[in-house]
């Protein structure tokens, strides 16, 4: 029986998960299909008993249900109870399992452009992605973590599981030269015409910002910290390694990342500069 997955989340239109997945499958000679299902957060628990129902071998989660899904999986891995969101759900013919993927696919991005690990990193947002991203900082070996958020209080819940700091989003703005490295993890972004999460007129040029967005590949965000004199770095090699990851947990193999960041950067009418 041929075996199929699928990215839910909401909004998933702009998801390049399936055009990644499926050119994977076909050079990997697997006969498996991805799709893309729009779910809201109402329907979570329907949709979950649906895929579940259909036979779905393992899918991956995005905005906003990476930290919703948790009690309907059968068991977390530990890296994903942990940091308290999920990813990428794997079917072991049994058990469907959580983990969380998205993290290591972003530190791989990350020191792709030779970051130091003493400099001061600031994470903006707090939810299943920053969650997997500030967990995996602090596993590499960055010791200066600080987390700003809209609501403060979950910050300062992010902060103390991963032994940083919190601050207010007003707060992140005023100190924003103190940064190295500047990570915007929140859906603001997603539409060109939408706002900045913070300002960025205090930012330190020079320093790294990232945007975990990969559609568009420059974000508000980013062209603002580029006209900054800032190093950017957009989504897309976050996107590829994590895909990469989960892809190996589904089917044993390892992918060819190199190319599928020229292919999805083309795909999206651009060059492939994070390197």
């Amino acid at each position: 029986m041929k075996k199929w997955y699928a990215v839910i989340g909401d909004p998933i239109a702009h998801s390049l998960s399936p055009y990644m997945h499926e050119t994977w499958f076909k050079e990997n000679g697997v006969d498996a299909a991805y799709i893309p299902v729009r779910v809201e957060p109402a329907d979570l628990e329907k949709a979950f008993l649906a895929l579940r129902t259909l036979g779905v071998s393992g899918f991956n989660i995005t905005l906003p249900h990476k930290e919703s899904i948790l009690p309907m999986l059968d068991r977390l891995d530990e890296t994903a109870a942990v940091m308290g969101a999920v990813n990428t759900v794997v079917f072991d013919g049994k058990q469907y399992a959580g983990f969380n993927t998205d993290g290591d696919g972003f530190v791989q991005s990350l020191f792709a452009a030779a970051v130091d690990l003493d400099v001061k990193v600031l994470v903006i947002g707090a939810g299943g992605a920053a969650r997997g991203i500030a967990f995996a900082l602090k596993r590499a070996g960055f010791a200066d973590i600080v987390i700003a958020n809209r609501t403060v209080e979950r910050a300062e819940e992010l902060a103390q599981d991963i032994d940083g700091s919190a601050l207010t989003l007003q707060q992140a703005e005023n100190g924003l030269g103190e940064f190295g490295i500047i990570i915007q993890t929140t859906s603001v972004g997603l539409s060109k015409d939408q706002a900045l999460p913070i300002s960025l007129e205090n930012i330190k040029p020079g320093s790294i910002a990232a945007d975990i967005i990969y559609n568009p590949m420059e974000t508000p965000f980013l062209l603002k910290a580029k006209e900054q004199g800032c190093i950017t770095i957009n989504g897309i090699g976050m996107f590829v390694y994590q895909g990469a990851i989960a892809f190996e947990k589904w089917t044993g193999i390892k992918p060819d990342t190199e190319k599928m960041m020229e292919l999805i950067t083309n795909k999206l009418g651009g060059q492939y500069v994070n390197k």
